[in-house]
């Protein structure tokens, strides 16, 4: 008979230990298992243009007072801004915190909500440095570039 009984025993046969100790390690895998995804925050908005603005802090990277940050400008509705429709809009900018002023670095223009969908257009290469206007929500945005040490 090739089908044997054997190796079940075997398992039942293991202290109670053991058995709970496979089953916490599997759940403990099951549980911590999350999607790999930008932990955006949000920083402020405008309502009369239903527009929300987010950063992700975990993309900070500090060279001196140069900053880079990756931000997402999300819409309400179709945006025809610039190039192509587009919902929202995720940006990586570089920030000269002594300065108070910033550059955009790359962006890319997606169909849906919170950089959803597909890419209508991106583009990428140094922009022009542009200060900082206070109370802005560029100014917003450069305060949680720099704040990171």
């Amino acid at each position: 008979m090739p089908f044997s009984i054997r190796p079940i025993r075997r398992i039942l046969n293991l202290p109670m230990a053991y058995i709970s100790a496979f089953w916490s390690l599997i759940a403990l895998m099951l549980l911590s298992g999350s999607p790999a995804h930008a932990e955006w925050v949000t920083v402020g908005g405008n309502d009369q243009i239903g527009m929300t603005t987010y950063a992700d802090p975990g993309t900070i990277r500090r060279e001196g007072n140069l900053v880079k940050m990756w931000e997402l400008f999300d819409h309400k509705m179709t945006q025809t801004i610039g190039v192509g429709l587009f919902m929202s809009r995720k940006d990586q900018r570089e920030y000269d915190c002594t300065k108070e002023r910033y550059r955009l670095l790359t962006f890319t223009q997606f169909s849906g909500n919170m950089g959803s969908g597909t890419v209508g257009y991106s583009s990428s290469g140094e922009g022009q440095w542009i200060p900082v206007q206070p109370g802005s929500l560029d100014q917003s945005l450069l305060k949680v570039a720099c704040a990171k040490q």
